[in-house]
């Protein structure tokens, strides 16, 4: 019975040994990973920012648990969860006879802004094989209407409910069908100010959307989260086996879901077995993508995608949050040296968060930075719209001269 007591304690020295340790990554974690995210953009922006959206100037601490991208990604997914939300369908006619599907969320009830004619507005764009439901867009919606304003999330083709009318499902660089829908939710409602929010490819069709219209943009303000700004670096980080594993393969899968569920409207112009061979999303815009919307080749495409050399026609302020981290699009991508200058772009850059992900605390919840900066960031474009433009378009103005 002594022996088994002997044999069973733990060595000499192994507890200060894991105190040791324990103590070493609380320090390390502290100095090294919690720190205040970079802020790149012109001064006057920067200004205005720091003093109505304070959280740009806070310390993001990462879940100390899942604080590298790839986890912050996965763990974000795995906790997610997804608050009701009742919406309003829309279904608009386009050019060439398709459809796309607006989710409304009027919020009627918000006693913020009682008149429906000038309550504020929000269009979000969800990302890659997204839509109205996906749980970073209910949360959103539901931060949203707490803080009285009205949402509408911007569907692409196929992917809202409603049936596939031309072969054409979504593009991150044509713009034609998220310019129908923000002229059309305009005139719907000329007096209310109009913000936009995309998340990844989401963002990239906003960032787009605003480098083509210049200064016809409907939109005071714009907010993009996790947005892949080069899409050659975009992919060749997605395309290392353990991303591919982890996120590239799945997506892929969805994506020949959606163009089997639609092959006989597909069929009628593309080859649908050919495109269900398709095993990485650039496989896929090889077949698909970039044949169905008119490009010579898949980096025609992908040039034309990418908004990292755009920013010089961007005049809508719009601030990016983008993680260093994110292995859907790496730091190196990140367009810091003309943000720096820009007088309508502003990067907000943690060195953690992953892609959509910026979890924080011991047991993540729905309040992460992400959410916090969408509601202090919407709460100064639409309280203080007046000075944020005139901060742009003296900005633009000084250029120009």
């Amino acid at each position: 019975m002594h022996r088994d007591s002997h044999l069973q304690s733990p060595p000499s020295g192994w507890t200060p040994l894991v105190l040791g340790i324990g103590v070493s990554w609380l320090l390390y974690y502290w100095t090294q990973i919690c720190r205040r995210p970079r802020l790149v953009c012109s001064g006057p922006l920067r200004q205005f920012l720091e003093s109505h959206c304070p959280v740009v100037m806070e310390k993001f601490c990462p879940t100390f648990w899942c604080s590298g991208g790839r986890l912050q990604t996965i763990v974000r997914v795995i906790l997610a969860s997804k608050p009701h939300v009742s919406y309003r369908n829309e279904v608009l006619r386009t050019e060439d006879g398709g459809q796309i599907s607006l989710d409304w969320m009027d919020n009627d009830e918000s006693p913020h802004f009682p008149d429906p004619a000038s309550r504020p507005t929000i269009i979000l764009l969800p990302g890659l094989t997204g839509n109205s439901h996906q749980s970073y867009i209910l949360h959103l919606v539901r931060r949203a209407t707490s803080d009285g304003y009205r949402c509408v999330v911007f569907n692409n083709r196929g992917f809202g409910g409603e049936k596939l009318l031309t072969p054409r499902t979504f593009c991150a660089a044509n713009t034609d069908d998220l310019a129908r829908g923000i002229d059309h939710v305009h005139s719907c409602l000329p007096a209310a100010p109009l913000v936009a929010v995309g998340v990844s490819l989401g963002g990239m069709m906003l960032l787009n959307y605003m480098a083509t219209t210049g200064h016809r943009s409907r939109l005071c303000a714009a907010l993009v989260f996790s947005a892949p700004w080069n899409v050659f670096v975009s992919t060749a980080s997605l395309e290392q086996p353990l991303n591919y594993l982890l996120f590239n393969h799945s997506l892929a899968t969805t994506l020949r879901t959606t163009v089997n569920k639609f092959r006989d409207v597909i069929g009628r112009d593309l080859d649908v077995d050919a495109i269900l061979q398709s095993r990485s999303i650039r496989e896929f815009d090889e077949r698909y993508t970039s044949i169905v919307f008119g490009y010579g080749s898949c980096d025609d495409y992908y040039r034309a995608a990418s908004p990292h050399d755009k920013l010089r026609t961007i005049t809508t302020p719009v601030l990016c949050l983008n993680a260093a981290d994110d292995p859907f699009s790496p730091g190196e991508a990140l367009p810091l040296d003309d943000a720096s200058s820009h007088p309508s772009v502003a990067l907000l850059v943690p060195a953690h968060g992953g892609h959509i992900g910026f979890l924080e605390g011991l047991f993540p919840s729905d309040n992460r930075y992400m959410n916090r900066v969408f509601s202090q960031f919407l709460g100064a474009a639409f309280q203080q719209c007046d000075e944020l433009r005139n901060i742009t378009k003296n900005g633009l103005n000084n250029l120009l001269n």
